[in-house]
């Protein structure tokens, strides 16, 4: 089982990747977006293959670019084989064992990767009450992957599964006992297989087992969270029933007081649906800002501009608490890591969420934090007590790996 075929569909999209085991690397990848406007973006993109032994080349074969009109799911997996097809690699030459399939929401059901069946798919449909942003995508390519992919296996990995390893302190709400209980109201946690990833892979970087740290994983992109790892455990993490709860995000409001919310729809009329639209889609730095890019703020914040210097200070203020209630939980820290878009690549923030830290033992190197070096890095000075990493998130690979070992 050296090849899987790893697929990631959002609500007008859809992104995978082919994924060789053998040297855990991706032989091809593509995304098609904007599924069901007039036009959709296609970008299929072929890296260059080794001979048995070598090891796995980085360079770019070729990235090819197109754009025609697709209406659903079903088409949109039509045009991903007609891009194999067309500019390679050869599924025939590289067919894939299995199929896996990310999906966002498990509920409490689900706390590990899942062959999937029709059971499986009623159970998906299901938790998209929990889930109505994402369930119902991630279930419209799987079902068409299944009947384009009819005689291989498919797997279901769950974001939400990783922290199923919570304690109940830790992921209970304090509210009504028993109406939580009846509509499955709960911290679940996402950005599972990213957290999951950067957690082994840091130990691997450090030449320590997973089992014997102690770590703190902020995945900062347009969504983002930040997870406790405990030994290779979830033990906290910041978003909650749903990807809203926790930190600053690209559009996203993260931690409010519920009771702002009612007070928005008494005095300004606001209904259900518009509070949903406003916390998940003109909030967190487009709302305070006007621009929901990181890039974007810090360069406004360069250049003087008061709202975006105040969405950078909200940013970093949500990081500091999150990471000081983190140690606190943990006892202690031995790693922290940065991964995904914003903690790849924004020094800034990397430096500034830190720069409190020092009582816990962290120590940032000016120099190594700035640097543009690809990979996974230390960014911490030799002195720090708690060893800082930027390390890049391969959630296809993480789920490739799962998928595999299911099977």
């Amino acid at each position: 089982m050296s090849v899987i075929l790893v697929i990631n569909s959002g609500s007008s999209s859809l992104k995978y990747s082919l994924i060789d085991l053998g040297r855990e690397s991706e032989i091809a990848g593509g995304l098609i977006e904007r599924i069901g406007q007039p036009v959709s973006a296609i970008s299929h993109t072929v890296r260059q293959t080794a001979s048995p032994g070598e090891p796995a080349p980085t360079m770019l074969d070729g990235t090819y670019t197109s754009e025609l009109p697709i209406i659903d799911h079903d088409q949109a997996f039509r045009v991903m084989l007609e891009q194999f097809a067309a500019h390679g690699p050869s599924l025939a030459e590289h067919p894939p064992a299995a199929v896996g399939h990310r999906v966002v929401h498990g509920g409490s059901r689900f706390i590990a990767p899942t062959p999937i069946t029709e059971d499986v798919e009623e159970a998906i449909e299901e938790l998209s009450v929990l889930a109505p942003l994402h369930n119902p995508a991630n279930l419209a390519g799987i079902v068409a992957a299944r009947a384009v992919f009819d005689t291989v296996p498919h797997v279901a990995v769950f974001d939400t599964a990783f922290h199923q390893t919570l304690e109940p302190a830790a992921y209970t709400y304090a509210i009504d006992a028993a109406l939580a209980a009846e509509h499955q109201v709960r911290r679940y946690g996402f950005h599972g297989t990213s957290h999951q990833y950067v957690s082994a892979a840091a130990a691997a970087y450090m030449d320590r087992d997973l089992g014997s740290l102690k770590q703190i994983v902020f995945h900062l992109g347009n969504g983002a969270s930040v997870t406790a790892v405990d030994r290779g455990r979830s033990v906290e993490t910041s978003m909650g029933l749903t990807p809203l709860e926790g930190l600053v995000m690209g559009t996203r409001s993260g931690d409010i007081d519920a009771a702002a919310l009612l007070h928005l729809a008494r005095t300004a009329g606001l209904t259900i649906d518009d509070l949903d639209t406003l916390l998940n889609k003109r909030s967190g730095l487009l709302g305070l800002a006007g621009r929901s890019d990181m890039r974007d703020i810090l360069a406004g914040a360069d250049a003087g501009e008061e709202a975006s210097i105040l969405a950078f200070d909200v940013y970093i203020h949500r990081l500091r608490a999150y990471a000081g209630a983190y140690i606190a939980q943990l006892g202690g820290v031995d790693v922290i890591s940065f991964t995904a878009g914003v903690g790849e690549n924004a020094a800034r923030v990397r430096a500034e969420s830190m720069s409190t830290l020092g009582f816990a033992g962290v120590e940032i190197d000016p120099v190594r934090n700035e640097s543009r070096e690809r990979g996974i890095r230390r960014i911490s000075t030799d002195a720090s007590r708690v060893v800082v990493l930027v390390v890049p998130t391969n959630e296809e690979l993480q789920i490739a790996r799962q998928t595999a070992e299911m099977l």
